[in-house]
């Protein structure tokens, strides 16, 4: 069914991706012993040392049905348990979870366009990419930026890396080619602070994580948290990094706060937002987002049709195979270098936070058939009332 709606979408002009009808006489279940064949591959993953450990939570309208915890949080320099209440570095589900919502919450007040050029807000953009064009990853921007060469640079002239933005060579122009880049979302970031007048991590804090009670998301974690936070990747000094963000952009050139990465949660936090997402913007009586907003973010504009790319999330570009094959087809979703995952999938009522620092303690796990093969086993408790 999603295959063919992806053809239609591609081929005929004639339907534009997340348009199709919803199910309204069927209530989903989920049948909560089928959900041991995601336990059995995950456990699998971890024998075959491509993630030290993960968390599990699956989210069933606006309640957490499935919450579990695997393997180690640690393997060095001592082996940790994992806990389903371990906070990871998120990477790019940052993108998506503050970054992109970010940027959409100020649409939805009247403070911005999305076909607004981003010089309109970054002067030092000669050309005519939009808005639009950095939350799709259609702008032309290359997918990241040499951080040595600018981190020694960066002592004289801090804003060195919009700098660099603005005047790299694009490979195509705007809405005509799909480079999925890390400079679109730092570029983003800079909007959202010059229009809302804050940093992004207190206007995300403010106006989302607070709002749906994600208490253990944020930027540059306080160090009381350290102790539940899982480690990434060991460094040539032998420390492995803890509540610190894996990503170099990040890390050497943003101080933490970036709009690619950074943001650090746990499996209930995102949960949490799923569900939020799920309830077209609200949960539990709080609104972070209008219905509008979020069947905006979650469909595929008709003019980008051929990439896949949402306002923020993936629904059938080459990276969305953290999808699995099952789940309905106005599936959406995101993942994360360091082995995060979020898959939600609107007409079935179903969200999917899969949470890994595959990169410990060195970048050499996989998780990309992991992730399919939880959401398949996910899809195959899904039953009908």
């Amino acid at each position: 069914m999603k295959h063919t709606l992806i053809f239609l979408a591609l081929f005929t002009g004639m339907l534009c991706f997340g348009q199709s009808a919803e199910n309204n006489t069927l209530t989903t279940k989920v049948d909560k012993q089928r959900l041991h064949y995601a336990d059995k591959a995950i456990l699998e993953s971890i024998k075959n040392k491509e993630i030290p450990g993960a968390v599990l939570a699956v989210v069933h309208y606006d309640k957490i049905v499935y919450l579990k915890a695997y393997g180690n949080k640690q393997n060095y320099p001592v082996a940790e348990k994992m806990k389903t209440n371990t906070i990871f570095d998120l990477a790019s589900l940052t993108k998506v979870v503050s970054t992109a919502t970010s940027i959409m919450i100020l649409a939805e007040r009247g403070k911005i366009r999305l076909e607004d050029p981003a010089s309109m807000y970054i002067p030092e953009f000669k050309d005519d990419i939009k808005i639009k064009h950095l939350l799709t990853h259609t702008s032309g921007l290359p997918s990241y930026a040499p951080v040595k060469l600018l981190e020694n640079k960066q002592v004289d002239q801090p804003d060195v890396l919009i700098q660099h933005i603005a005047a790299v060579n694009r490979s195509n122009s705007p809405g005509e080619g799909f480079i999925y880049s890390c400079l679109n979302y730092i570029t983003l970031q800079l909007i959202v602070e010059k229009v809302s007048g804050q940093n992004l991590r207190d206007f995300a804090k403010g106006n989302i994580f607070e709002v749906l009670g994600m208490k253990n998301t944020d930027y540059n974690p306080l160090e009381k948290k350290h102790k539940i936070i899982a480690p990434t990747e060991k460094q040539a000094d032998n420390q492995v990094l803890l509540g610190t963000v894996h990503d170099p952009i990040a890390r050497k050139l943003m101080k933490g706060i970036s709009g690619n990465a950074g943001l650090f949660s746990d499996a209930k936090d995102l949960a949490l937002f799923s569900a939020m997402m799920l309830n077209n913007g609200t949960l539990k009586g709080k609104r972070v987002l209008s219905p509008l907003t979020v069947k905006a973010m979650t469909t595929v504009p008709c003019e980008f049709s051929t990439y896949g790319r949402t306002f923020g999330w993936d629904m059938y570009s080459s990276y969305a195979s953290n999808q699995g094959d099952l789940l309905g087809p106005n599936t959406y979703g995101h993942t994360g270098y360091t082995g995060t995952s979020i898959v939600i999938d609107p007409d079935n009522k179903i969200a999917i936070v899969l949470l890994t620092n595959r990169v410990h303690p060195d970048d050499k796990g996989s998780v990309t058939r992991l992730r399919a093969l939880v959401a398949n086993a996910v899809a195959g408790a899904v039953g009908f009332e």
